[in-house]
């Protein structure tokens, strides 16, 4: 490790993030920030030294401050960096005339039935070079870092045959070398079915298992492996399938759930134990009791309740009834073209009934347990990686309060500034 130092030190509040549970919080434990009035952040290398006040530091560490590098943070907010456990963001083209469509009357499900929505993406996707799809994923995730994004979730799924999606999990591994931002990536072949294979459902969910999987397993492209459980897209039944053949080539399960409908999608995410449940506008109460038993993390999307102007999920309900939550842009060309996890932060607060401090909870330390990373992100800890935003506001709750505005001053990955 490096031994270079930095010391960012006078923040008005630096919100650590750490509470001493392990595994992600729910309840009255999401709104424990670790707050630290005129505290003091130590980094060594990539990796915090110490999250105190300055006083602790100056005692502590006075062998070492006299190379520091100082920055001072009086006035402003320190977190960890944000994470975003849930993204579409490796993609081809636009849909914007979808926008309009809706305006106009159309149906999420009505646009897809008629080729557009995921086959359209899908289309523009399989068209696009590597190397297309490489320079328009990279500005995205430039505009995630402007945010205060240092870690992403991206999951496959625009291509629904071997090759698109095997192009778009390489362009993610490439990207995780390349970009600043971290992507974790997720093999999501059962985002809709094609239209070659309808009629053919379980034929197509064959060529899933029997010939995409092991090819994403060989060549070690994914981490977990998602199913979109909805009403004329993949039955619980063929989710379960999909998911549990994906636990044999070591992929953890996550499932995109009763976004749509209510159709058992939360009840098969505790059956399989999957790591997270996405969406959930439309979870049943049984799902919900059986989520909070399992400590399967609800992945919520309130952007996309939003874009599509539907009631955004029981966010509130979930946490009171012991579901861990975390939240997430949904960043897609159709349901969700954003990047901004403030705005989610805010949405999560307006449209979910959630606190400042669960929301802030939700799109770092909870996001990081949905993405199984919260061994080395989510919360500014001895240890850990030094992913961190200095914020142009003096209190976390004004992050949610005053919406709309981008308020990243600094952004420092891996205790690199990369952004400020």
């Amino acid at each position: 490790m490096s031994s270079r130092i930095l010391w960012i030190k006078n923040a008005s509040q630096l919100a650590t993030l750490a509470s001493g549970v392990k595994g992600p919080r729910s309840k009255s434990d999401m709104s424990e920030l670790g707050l630290i009035e005129n505290g003091s952040l130590l980094i060594k290398g990539n990796k915090i030294l110490a999250a105190a006040s300055a006083g602790e530091i100056e005692k502590k560490y006075a062998a070492i401050l006299k190379d520091a590098e100082i920055i001072d943070a009086s006035g402003r907010l320190v977190t960890p960096g944000l994470i975003d456990p849930h993204t579409h963001a490796a993609y081809g083209g636009g849909r914007e005339q979808e926008f309009e469509m809706r305006l106009e009357g159309a149906s999420y499900m009505d646009i897809m039935n008629s080729g557009g929505g995921i086959h359209a993406t899908a289309r523009m996707t399989r068209e696009a070079s590597e190397e297309e799809l490489l320079e328009q994923t990279a500005v995205r995730l430039d505009s995630f870092l402007a945010h205060g994004v240092t870690t992403v979730e991206g999951k496959s799924g625009y291509g629904m045959e071997l090759e698109t999606e095997l192009k778009q999990l390489r362009t993610m591994k490439k990207l995780n070398e390349q970009h600043h931002v971290d992507i974790v990536p997720t093999f999501m072949g059962a985002h809709a079915v094609p239209p070659e294979y309808k009629g053919r459902e379980d034929e197509f969910v064959d060529y899933i298992i029997e010939v995409m999987l092991p090819e994403v397993s060989a060549e070690k492209l994914a981490e977990f492996n998602d199913v979109f459980c909805e009403v004329g897209v993949y039955t619980p039944e063929q989710a379960e399938r999909i998911l549990e053949a994906g636990k044999k080539f070591g992929l953890l399960p996550k499932i995109h759930a009763d976004e749509i409908e209510s159709y058992g999608g939360a009840e098969l995410a505790a059956k399989v134990g999957a790591v997270s449940a996405e969406h959930l506008l439309k979870a049943s109460e049984a799902g919900i009791e059986a989520m909070a038993k399992a400590g399967t993390i609800a992945c919520l999307l309130p952007a996309t309740a939003l874009y599509l102007r539907e009631e955004a999920a029981k966010g509130r309900k979930m946490i009171d009834r012991g579901v861990p939550v975390a939240i997430s842009t949904d960043c897609n060309p159709g349901s969700s073209p954003t990047t901004s996890m403030p705005l989610v932060m805010n949405l999560a607060c307006i449209l979910m009934r959630m606190t400042p401090a669960e929301a802030l909870t939700a799109a770092t330390y909870n996001a990081a347990c949905a993405i199984r990373r919260e061994d080395r992100i989510g919360s500014l800890e001895e240890g850990k990686q030094a992913d961190i935003v200095l914020w142009n506001v003096k209190d976390y709750r004004e992050l949610q309060y005053l919406f709309g505005v981008n308020h990243v001053h600094s952004v420092w990955k891996k205790g690199i500034k990369v952004v400020g």
